[in-house]
């Protein structure tokens, strides 16, 4: 094969993979996708295994994180699109020593395996470095729909990826082997790979409450425009969120225990601010129910906090939680200097927002159980990220509610990406999720990944919704470390091996 074929090859790759993941949601295509990367990296240098992967990793980021040239311009949407795909490139260098290292003996059987690790451990590799990670578009967050989905009940993310990528694996196998004129081996391999999809639904997957319902109003609120200017109407925001909740209680849904706001709901503190003190305390008492807010804590002369606030109809604050991951380059500019270089909207960027350190939980008192609950409460973009939301559960998190504001990002697939999270984590976790946004999408999913109500996309919607609260542990919860780590130190040492056996031939006597 060419240059320039395999180059065509992986670039349009990687665009099918991006067509995998909303807003298009064509999950075949991922397996097509890795198939012709597998095309492309057979018989590949080490050098050419990272080009080939570098731009199939960059074709597909570019289309995927789309949403970053609407919300901060062209060369950081380029520059995180580039620098992710580096990461592929990595993949390929990887998956060209093992391969040309001969030491896989079995064929495919056992290459798709091996394949499907490297994928996984990259994977995790970029949800930890740098600046922590960025987990967007693994594999698994484009498999909803499918029934390897329920396999992230058992190892969360990682385990879907890994099994996704092996039967991506086995169907590029089953090209090249139908290439070879092997047929049985060409025919054989891709039915495996369909079986190995199918094992989730062995799984015993349930949305029953097991320690009774919560029963929750959730506002959309919307604003007043698109974009990152929307932040500069926050007065107009809370307002927008105010008269939802009062348009949500005149409906008169039924009894509530908790009111739900989006993050940046309320973005001056009420505990501060007593305009947006009485806005969202009004909010409360309408609901007759504590009211769980965003907003942002200035007063650390460092930076500040992305907050949520447990707000009782009295006014007093009963719990809060700060975020613990906040995005880099976007709610903190790690290498000020060097980034204005390349845009001057880090500037936009004056308070840096400082990690948390407690666990994303808070406790509900719920007069209706006669206990508290204990509820997650992951923020934006911390869904992304696996310790964060299998922490909050390990810690006691009976339901998790992901607060998030997606008005930056204006028409594009951000938010919709970001529900396929969230019901990937409601699986993993065996909880009912809530997505609440001020523009949309919101929804209520269950502890199958089932979306039961969804709002559209910069509309002002309320939703109402009896969710199960549940207490058992997943084994992904259970098994949260190995999940994390075992895919990153198998890939680490299976490459190395590829490595050390390449180098060992190639100086033996």
């Amino acid at each position: 094969m060419s240059l320039l074929l395999r180059l065509s090859l992986a670039a349009l790759g990687g665009l099918a993979l991006s067509a995998a993941f909303p807003d298009l949601g064509w999950w075949p295509l991922a397996f097509v996708a890795l198939a012709a990367l597998w095309l492309c990296l057979a018989r590949a240098s080490a050098w050419g295994g990272f080009l080939y992967g570098w731009v199939f990793g960059s074709a597909f980021m570019l289309p995927h994180v789309w949403w970053a040239n609407v919300a901060v311009g062209l060369v950081p949407w380029l520059a995180l699109a580039i620098a992710s795909g580096a990461f592929y490139g990595l993949f390929g260098a990887a998956w060209a020593h093992v391969r040309r290292s001969g030491m896989i003996r079995g064929g495919v059987w056992l290459e798709a395996p091996a394949f499907a690790l490297l994928w996984a451990g990259m994977e995790q590799l970029r949800s930890i470095v740098p600046f922590g990670g960025f987990p967007w578009g693994r594999l698994a967050f484009s498999q909803l729909d499918v029934p390897v989905a329920s396999m992230a009940w058992l190892g969360g993310a990682a385990l879907v990826s890994f099994v996704a990528a092996c039967a991506g694996g086995l169907l590029g196998g089953g090209i090249e082997a139908l290439l070879r004129k092997r047929l049985v081996t060409g025919i054989a391999a891709p039915l495996l790979g369909v079986v190995a999809l199918s094992v989730g639904m062995l799984l015993p997957l349930s949305a029953q409450p097991i320690s009774g319902t919560l029963r929750l109003g959730i506002v959309q609120g919307n604003v007043p425009n698109e974009g990152l200017d929307a932040f500069a109407q926050a007065r107009e925001v809370t307002t927008n969120h105010r008269d939802g909740s009062l348009a949500l209680v005149e409906d008169d849904p039924g009894p509530i225990d908790l009111l739900v706001w989006p993050e940046n709901s309320s973005d001056y503190d009420p505990r501060t601010d007593p305009e947006s003190a009485a806005l969202v305390t009004q909010s409360a008492q309408a609901a007759d129910a504590p009211l769980l807010l965003g907003t942002n804590d200035y007063s650390p002369e460092d930076g500040r906090y992305n907050m949520s606030l447990l707000w009782a109809p009295s006014g007093t604050v009963l719990d809060t939680y700060a975020k613990q991951r906040p995005a880099p380059f976007a709610e903190y500019i790690p290498i000020r200097d060097f980034a204005r270089r390349f845009s001057p909207e880090v500037d936009r960027v004056t308070h840096d927002v400082l990690p948390g350190d407690d666990p994303a939980v808070m406790t509900l008192p719920v007069p209706a159980l006669e206990r508290t609950v204990t509820i997650g409460t992951v923020i934006c973009f911390e869904v992304a990220y696996d310790p964060i939301v299998t922490g909050a559960v390990s810690t006691g998190a009976e339901v998790l509610i992901v607060q998030t504001n997606n008005a930056s990002f204006g028409e594009t697939a951000e938010s919709t990406q970001q529900l396929a999270m969230s019901r990937l984590r409601a699986i993993e976790t065996g909880r009912s999720t809530v997505q609440a946004s001020t523009v949309g999408v919101s929804a209520v999913i269950d502890a199958r990944g089932r979306v039961s109500q969804q709002t559209g996309l910069f509309t002002a919607e309320q939703m109402y919704a009896e969710v199960a609260l549940r207490d058992t542990i997943t084994p992904a919860v259970r098994l949260r470390l190995l999940w994390e780590w075992a895919p990153l130190i198998g890939a680490a040492g299976l490459a190395i091996a590829a490595v050390s056996r390449r180098l060992s031939n190639r100086y033996e006597w």
